[in-house]
């Protein structure tokens, strides 16, 4: 476990302040648990992304969780138990038992990049340099770059629940530095 992630679990669960807290939920249930935490007037953040899928020897283009079996819950530490009475809910990511507050700024960048842009899930080991956007709508993401079929693509990680997605962007749309 890293010292920084160590200090930001600390962090979170002491603060006043409401924090942005990553949900892990029960399989396929990610738009329930988010309809239900904007019922208990949650504010909470479940990023999706369109893929087509073969129903019935038809395509249907359907909205799946970019981040599957997570959804984001900005929410004071004093409401955990009921974030965790939700129905789908197992858990809030926690570190030692102790929930890990999401650092400042970070679902505000990803809404901001995903509003850009089409994302889709990645494997979340990639290896390559890594670089942070410094100009347009991606300023301030760190990631690393791949090249496919003659496009560049950027990498975001999510260490704290080991996911990654992939940033459908233009080489000329920022400017990339190490």
């Amino acid at each position: 476990m890293s010292r920084d992630l160590a200090n930001t679990a600390h962090q979170g669960a002491t603060d006043s302040e409401p924090r942005w807290y990553a949900i892990y939920t029960l399989p396929r249930h990610e738009k329930t648990v988010a309809d239900r935490l904007f019922a208990y007037d949650l504010r909470s953040y479940l990023p999706l992304y369109s893929a087509n899928r073969l129903w019935n020897h038809r395509r249907v283009e359907v909205e799946l969780p970019l981040f599957p079996g997570y959804v984001f819950v900005y929410m004071h530490i004093r409401n955990k138990v009921k974030v965790l009475r939700c129905t789908g809910v197992i858990r809030l990511v926690s570190v030692n038992s102790v929930a890990v507050a999401i650092p400042d700024g970070e679902i505000e960048r990803l809404q901001s990049s995903l509003a850009a842009c089409r994302a889709e899930p990645y494997p979340s080991e990639v290896s390559g340099k890594q670089v942070r956007v410094k100009s347009g709508p991606f300023a301030g993401l760190e990631g690393v770059i791949v090249r496919r079929r003659g496009r560049t693509r950027l990498v975001v990680s999510l260490d704290l629940i080991q996911s990654a997605i992939v940033l459908h962007i233009d080489a000329s749309d920022a400017l990339l530095a190490s």
